[in-house]
């Protein structure tokens, strides 16, 4: 008996490892998104500036980035399990 307890005991911490090393990608991941949501902020400024409307490309990515943002916010606090981009698909414009 103490032996299936201790082998589910050693998955059970494997498991939070695995996740520690994820939540550790995620964060290096989220700040190149964030450097690249300054770029395309001040694309954006300039872009607006310059021709009076908004760059509808910057926009839509703009979107589906902060839905990434939000998908990885859920997973390092535990909200869920479910990893986001690279490891499921990139987060559509659905819900606009």
């Amino acid at each position: 008996m103490d032996t299936i307890n201790n082998d589910h005991e050693t998955e059970r911490r494997k498991g939070v490892w695995m996740r520690g090393l994820f939540m550790i990608i995620f964060l290096i991941l989220m700040n190149v998104a964030a450097t690249v949501l300054a770029v395309i902020a001040i694309v954006q400024f300039f872009w607006l500036l310059f021709k009076s409307e908004r760059n509808e490309g910057l926009t839509s990515f703009g979107f589906s980035l902060g839905k990434w943002f939000r998908d990885v916010a859920r997973f390092q606090s535990a909200d869920t399990d479910v990893k986001p981009f690279p490891w499921a698909e990139w987060p559509s414009e659905d819900d606009r």
